[in-house]
Order: C-alpha cells, then sequence, then structure tokens
C-alpha cells in the first residue's frame, strides 16, 4: 500500500517540480509589452534548476542561450526595425511564452506628482480637457506599463505592473503627461511607443538615487538594509530599490522626468544630486548617455489655503529651486528642459494644463533625439548683460522673434537693483537685440531678475512661444 502511495503522488510530484522549475520574469517581460527598436536588448529573470535557458524571438528565428548563475540569467537579443506584434518563447525544459510584442520606441516617466498625476486628475484637482483626451484615447500602437508605488530598504528585482494598450480605462488611470508625450510621439513617428511609468508625488530627488550615488552626500543618511519596506517614501535610495533597480537594463530610448517641488528648500544640493542621480542611472543602464528630458517646476503658491510659517519660509527659495534646474541643463549631457513658466497656476502645485507640459517634452524629443529639425524646442535663455548709464541691457540665446505673451508692450515681471541688492520693479523694453530694464529708484543698476518669485505668470516668449525661464544675472547669496 505504502509504495502504490508513492506511485501514485509521482506524477503530482513531478508536475509540481515542473510548475516550479519554470522560467520567472520580472512583471515588465510580459504579454503586450514594448522592446526599442534597432538594438540589443536585455531579457532576463531567475530559474530554480541550473539548465541551459534557450530564447527564441521570431521576428528572426534566432536563438539564445544563457545559463543560470545562482538561479539569475539573462541574454541580450538583437531588435528588428519597429514593428510587430511578435512572440518570444523562453525554454528551461519547460516553454514561456510572450506574446504581442511590439518593437518600437521605449521611454520611462518617472518623477513626483505631476508626473504620477492621472488624466483623471487628483481629488479635485482635474486635468484639462481630459474627457476628450480619455474618450479619444483608444490605440494598440501605444503601449502603457504601470508601475506600483514601492519604497524598499535594498535593491528588487521586480516592480509589479503590466503592460496595456492605450484605451479609456487604460489611460484613465496613466500619467497624464507620459501618456501625451507617448500619444505624439507615435502620431509624428508612427511606430509603436512603450511608456514604463514609475513615479510617486511628494517625492525628494534623494529617494530616487543609489546608494552609491549617495556616498558623497554625508549628510544623507543611508539607511541599513532590513530587507523590507520603508513607512517613509522619502528614505533614500528606498525609490531607486523598489521602482527603478527592477527596470536597470530594459532597452529604452530615454527618459522623462517631472520633479523637484519636494527639493525646494535646498537648491544648491539639488544641482548636485540631480545630474549625479541621473549619471548613475545611466551608468547602471549601460547603453551611454541615453536622453534624459526634464519639466522645469511650475510657479505656484495658494492664495487660498491657510500658509503655515514653513511654507511661508520655503517661498523664497522657489525660483531658486527653478535656477538650479536650468543650470543642470548645461552640466547633464544629452538633457533638455521643459519651461512651462507660462502655464502654472497659482492656486495648485499641480497645474491642470498637462497638455502643454508633455508638447514640450515631446518638442524636445523630436528635435534632440529623432531628427527633426523643424521642430522648435528651445525657450529664450539668458545670456549676457551690458550696463549703460540707469539702464541694463540684457541679451539671450534662442530668442527671435522675442515678445511679450499676448502682444503686451509692458510686463510687470522683471527687477532691477543696484549694488545695495533691493530690488525695484523695472520697465522692461524689447529692443532690436535684447531687452533694455530700467526703474526711477536706481540710478546705477547692477543686477536685474526676471519672474524671480514663487508665483508668477511668465510673460517672455520667443515667435514659437516658447517660454524663458525665470532668470537672474546676480550671483548673491541664495537666503537661508
Amino acid at each position: 500500500m505504502k509504495l502504490k502511495f508513492l506511485l501514485g503522488a509521482l506524477p503530482v510530484l513531478f508536475a509540481s517540480v515542473a510548475s516550479y522549475a519554470e522560467v520567472v520574469l520580472p512583471s515588465v517581460f510580459a504579454n503586450g509589452m514594448v522592446l526599442q527598436q534597432n538594438t540589443e536588448v536585455a531579457i532576463w529573470g531567475s530559474s530554480t534548476t541550473q539548465k541551459e535557458i534557450v530564447v527564441t524571438t521570431s521576428w528572426n528565428g534566432k536563438s539564445y542561450k544563457a545559463n543560470p548563475t545562482s538561479g539569475n540569467w539573462k541574454v541580450k537579443v538583437a531588435t528588428p526595425v519597429a514593428g510587430g506584434p511578435y512572440t518570444i518563447v523562453i525554454n528551461d525544459g519547460d516553454e514561456t511564452k510572450l506574446q504581442d510584442i511590439l518593437i518600437g520606441e521605449v521611454w520611462i516617466a518617472s518623477g513626483q506628482s505631476n508626473m504620477e498625476m492621472p488624466l483623471k486628475g487628483f481629488k479635485d484637482q482635474p486635468v484639462a480637457n481630459s474627457e476628450e483626451i480619455i474618450k479619444n484615447s483608444k490605440n494598440d500602437k501605444i503601449r502603457l506599463f504601470l508601475g506600483e508605488k514601492v519604497t524598499w530598504s535594498r535593491p528588487l528585482s521586480d516592480v509589479k505592473g503590466q503592460w496595456q494598450p492605450a484605451s479609456p480605462a487604460a489611460v484613465t488611470e496613466f500619467s497624464a503627461v507620459g501618456y501625451g508625450f507617448a500619444k505624439t510621439l507615435q502620431e509624428k513617428l508612427k511606430v509603436p511607443v512603450g511608456i514604463i511609468q514609475v513615479a510617486w508625488g511628494g517625492t525628494l530627488v534623494q529617494a530616487w538615487m543609489s546608494a552609491k550615488s549617495l556616498n558623497n552626500y554625508p549628510d544623507v543618511k543611508i539607511p541599513e538594509d532590513t530587507n523590507a519596506a520603508f513607512e517613509n517614501k522619502n528614505v533614500p535610495t528606498g525609490l531607486f530599490n523598489g521602482m527603478i533597480n527592477p527596470i536597470v537594463g530594459y532597452g529604452i530610448k530615454g527618459v522623462i522626468w517631472y520633479q523637484g517641488e519636494q527639493n525646494r528648500h535646498e537648491p544648491e544640493n539639488y544641482l548636485k544630486m540631480f545630474p549625479a542621480m541621473v549619471k548613475d542611472w545611466r551608468a547602471r543602464w549601460g547603453i551611454g548617455d541615453f536622453a534624459f528630458y526634464y519639466v522645469q517646476i511650475a510657479p505656484y503658491i495658494s492664495k487660498t489655503e491657510k500658509l503655515s510659517r514653513a511654507m511661508l519660509e520655503l517661498q523664497p527659495k522657489v525660483p531658486f529651486l527653478r535656477e538650479a534646474q536650468l543650470k543642470a541643463e548645461s552640466v547633464i549631457p544629452n538633457s533638455g528642459m521643459a519651461v512651462i513658466m507660462d502655464v502654472g497656476t497659482q492656486n495648485t502645485i499641480h497645474p491642470p494644463d498637462k497638455q502643454t507640459v508633455s508638447d514640450r517634452l515631446s518638442f524636445i524629443a523630436l528635435n534632440k533625439t529623432y531628427g527633426f529639425k523643424n521642430v522648435p524646442y528651445q525657450s529664450p535663455v539668458y545670456k549676457s548683460q551690458t550696463i549703460d548709464g540707469n539702464k541694463i541691457h540684457l541679451k539671450f540665446d534662442h530668442a527671435e522673434g522675442l515678445h511679450f505673451k499676448g502682444g503686451a508692450e509692458e510686463t510687470s515681471n522683471f527687477e532691477i537693483a543696484g549694488k545695495n541688492q533691493v530690488f525695484y520693479p523695472a520697465k522692461a523694453v524689447i529692443t532690436k537685440d535684447g531687452i533694455s530694464v530700467t526703474a526711477n529708484e536706481v540710478d546705477k543698476p547692477v543686477a536685474v531678475r526676471y519672474a524671480f518669485k514663487a508665483w508668477v505668470l511668465g510673460d517672455l516668449v520667443n515667435k514659437h512661444g516658447l517660454p524663458a525661464s525665470s532668470f537672474r544675472t546676480d550671483n548673491w547669496v541664495i537666503p537661508m
């Protein structure tokens, strides 16, 4: 009886072992995914056996082999020009088949709440024109991966999520900026586009950085590895460990990033840490300086809420954080910044106009990454000043057709100061080669500032309607 029982149990036992022996893939490798075209992309996973892994791709019929090391394996497969759908078969004795795979352009969308903000909006904070956008969103050539929000004490190997084709149900929950960016690229490039969203509102850049990239910042306390979730989403390294590390190495064209509001208290540190984060991500991906395009934070100060003392104290630092982001563009190779000085909203830190934000990111990508040189993307940038008596003359780059938005002849956004560092409202006149700034109160000016406040509605634009960032011509100490 005992032998009979064991013989009867063997099929169940073998079935269990066979099931257990199947390869395990991170969530990002799944039916419906998009792989980056015309390159070599990594595919990886784990296996409970030491059997050889064979990965076969349907677009070329080729097989790629790997031997698991400590249960983990990785192969690189060659991808063709955009197309699909295709299949991938992964075999370690048991077959795993991935279907409906498209080849095209892949981007990561990351950052804090303005990137996370879905098309349905936040509570009492809508996204402009969302109903129309959602209604017309069905497009199988756009695939969306919405990553779970996870903060962890050690680097994880998986972030949960699933690939979905663009549809009213899918885009409703997806980043409005990320979807808008994908939609424009897909329409212009005529190829499949995949967007991987890994974003979380109210987060510091330190949380998105690896422990290694934070080693140069002794004031940042790197937590102990307890192999557990952090209670606070802003613990340094937590979001990198939980949301970025699991997708490091996935074939991408670039990253779009919208973050900075949470670091407004430390603009000088942000200028160091943000480029360090980008450099570290790129080193880990190992595909060179992939495109990294980001959004400058919008002007904001609530006129409806009762401001705390802490918030009041932080207000003067907001324009310095925007300045840090402006400077970062010249520090980070192959980067670009979308300026949105003209689409902020005074009573919310989440401007409802996400279409303009995604448009400006896509303009950068289309021009710099995809070679559409007829697509303008550069905002006017302050270049130099010349003092002439009681006037300061300003010159700019990318300033053809410089004017004040709406055809206004004057603006209240300029200030001028003498060596006493006291700024007064100034009169700004557009000239044939820049802007001339004066104020009756300042006989001997030394510095000019434009839109250098927490809340302001930017109005200086070039002929393409692209706005200038807030800027200053001085280098006076940032207020404590």
